[in-house]
């Protein structure tokens, strides 16, 4: 096991813990050794376990020594397993539920005998969750409507969680000698923040050996539905993945009739008809004659030939549509009056500015940060640890904070890496708009993303008034996840979108898309009208360990939807024009 994925178990046994009320000082060795162990780079974890020295690092006592030696070098730990099976399955499924935390769920267990989230429910619906001292009406109601979104929400799944049940299935599917040609299909495809499934198209004449490698996976849970050429499976997930089989000639018009969006396909067979076609997933073919599409469409005398989508666009007198872009939102027109943009990609980024170490909440150090964006071939990384009054995440004091700036600093001077580390802070925007820090320590960064993190029941005058503040400050360059959601896990706070952005281009302030994939925030439909006002948007993975760097991708997906190019991205620019740009802007 990594460190990280040992801090993970060691945070796990001390919420378990905590549901089990034992005692806080065992509680608290277990998060503390967490956050000991994230401190520490993992070439040094491996260097201290093998010459027996763990236990001289402080907070590391003898049985968090072995436990953590243990996990290292098996990947197990019975101590653990044995403290999870102890430990009703309800109870932990009740920490999703924003509001509950472990103490309220063991006095909900103690007080009421809960112990699932059913009986939760039927408690706060006939009120003797609200009787309880502690709780009241408002965290009854804040309770149920926690358990309704959880519910909606299980029904969806975060793109990057599907896009890598995905990426092996799809590889196996192509590695077939049946298979001609593969395609993940749906909104996967179309870059959506959350998708209700997986969907697969293949091309193969001999079908039978597809279905059978397809139920076949590892991880299927169930087979919901088996046929010839159509099969559909489920993971422990909860994530169905369906898998549908064409004749080679007709996979064109398959896969851009299963990608969708529902809107852009009725557009796009509007469109046919109105040239006296007919577009369907089996081809595209003339719309008078006798015979459905599907019969037309087997007679290749009919059917329009098209070896890829954009065969299929030319036809129609389109230029290629680019998935992401396919919801109906005017696309179409843009393709046929060539006024499709150059959408964003992956390799035009060359850094992002926030991004966390341990100094706060991060799981890797600085110099494991600045080896990682090396190795993603960055010119630069921006961190941007948490401000004091963020004290959850371990925030920097100001003393804190400019020992970081001289540490970066000495790190720039020494060499060591090609990548450029910029100074920065996401400071929080107080309750009442003002910044954490003051403006003489701001001044000695290269770069501030101001954000809220706390007071998001604000009524939605109170909260744009007080980020707009937060924006009119001279220090702030750029503005963190602008509406605080968390994906499938916290609705956004109240807020006018629109009075932000307009506020963030008159101070000359970017707003970032926050690309982790529980925020992807602000959403991609705000992107286009608000680039073409001259907003500019900055990817950013908000990244608490190395791995997270790599979340810069699901960013890129969210900025094509929202028909960003490279011009209105500041980190696709080279590090020279980022420094004046940061310069020039105050």
């Amino acid at each position: 096991m990594t460190k990280n994925e040992i801090a993970d178990v060691l945070n796990e046994i001390g919420v378990l813990l905590e549901l089990k009320g034992e005692n806080p000082f065992k509680i608290r060795a277990y998060q503390n050794g967490a956050r000991a162990l994230e401190a520490i780079e993992e070439t040094e974890l491996d260097r201290l376990i093998r010459a027996g020295e763990l236990g001289g690092i402080k907070g590391f006592g003898d049985a968090l020594v072995q436990k953590i030696t243990e996990l290292h070098a098996t990947g197990r730990l019975e101590f653990y397993e044995k403290l999870k099976a102890s430990i009703e399955p309800g109870l932990v499924e009740m920490l999703d539920i924003p509001g509950l935390g472990p103490k309220k769920i063991r006095a909900l267990q103690a007080k009421l005998g809960i112990t699932s989230i059913t009986a939760l429910a039927e408690a706060c619906t006939d009120g003797r969750v609200a009787a309880l001292d502690g709780f009241g009406e408002k965290s009854q109601e804040k309770i149920l409507a926690g358990i309704a979104h959880r519910e909606a929400y299980g029904k969806r799944h975060l793109w990057w969680e599907a896009n890598e049940t995905a990426r092996p299935i799809l590889a196996g599917l192509r590695s077939l000698p049946a298979v001609e040609r593969a395609e993940a299909a749906g909104s996967l495809r179309r870059g959506m923040e959350t998708i209700g499934d997986l969907d697969f198209l293949v091309a193969a004449e001999d079908s039978a050996p597809v279905v059978a490698w397809f139920v076949a996976m590892p991880g299927v849970q169930e087979i919901t539905a088996q046929g010839e050429t159509k099969a559909s499976v489920r993971f422990a997930s909860g994530l169905q993945a369906d898998l549908r089989i064409v004749p080679a000639d007709q996979f064109v018009f398959a896969l851009h009739h299963f990608t969708g969006s529902k809107d852009h396909n009725v557009q796009m067979r509007q469109r046919a008809l109105a040239r006296g076609l007919s577009l369907s997933e089996w081809g595209l073919v003339p719309a008078e004659g006798e015979g459905t599409a599907k019969e037309k469409a087997e007679n290749k005398a009919l059917r329009t030939p098209a070896k890829s989508e954009a065969d299929l666009f030319k036809a129609l007198g389109l230029r290629f549509i680019p998935p992401e872009l396919r919801e109906g939102l005017g696309e179409i027109e843009a393709a046929e009056a060539g006024e499709l943009p150059k959408l964003v990609e992956p390799a035009d980024l060359r850094g992002a500015f926030h991004n966390h170490t341990t100094a706060s909440d991060g799981r890797n150090t600085l110099a494991e940060m600045t080896a990682a964006a090396e190795a993603l071939g960055w010119e630069y990384l921006g961190i941007a640890d948490h401000s004091k009054s963020s004290y959850q995440a371990n925030g920097l004091s100001e003393e804190r904070l400019r020992q970081q700036i001289a540490e970066i600093q000495a790190l720039n001077r020494s060499g060591r890496h090609k990548v450029h580390v910029l100074t920065g802070t996401e400071c929080d925007i107080l309750s009442d708009g003002r910044l954490d820090y003051d403006d003489g320590l701001l001044g000695e960064l290269d770069y501030v993303v101001a954000s809220v993190h706390n007071a998001m029941t604000q009524d939605e005058a109170t909260m744009t008034a007080r980020i707009i503040r937060a924006i009119e400050h001279p220090a702030v360059t750029m503005l963190g996840h602008l509406t605080g959601r968390l994906l499938l896990r916290r609705e956004e706070y109240r807020v006018n979108v629109g009075k932000v952005i307009d506020a963030a281009i008159a101070n000359c302030v970017v707003i970032e898309l926050n690309a982790s994939p529980w925020r992807l925030d602000l959403d991609w439909r705000h992107w286009r009208k608000a680039a073409e006002k001259g907003l500019m948007c900055a990817i950013n993975p908000d990244a608490h360990e190395t791995d997270g760097l790599a979340h810069v991708a699901a960013g890129i997906n969210s900025a094509r939807k929202g028909w960003l190019t490279a011009a209105s991205v500041l980190n696709t620019r080279p590090l020279a024009q980022v420094r004046r740009w940061f310069k020039e802007r105050r």
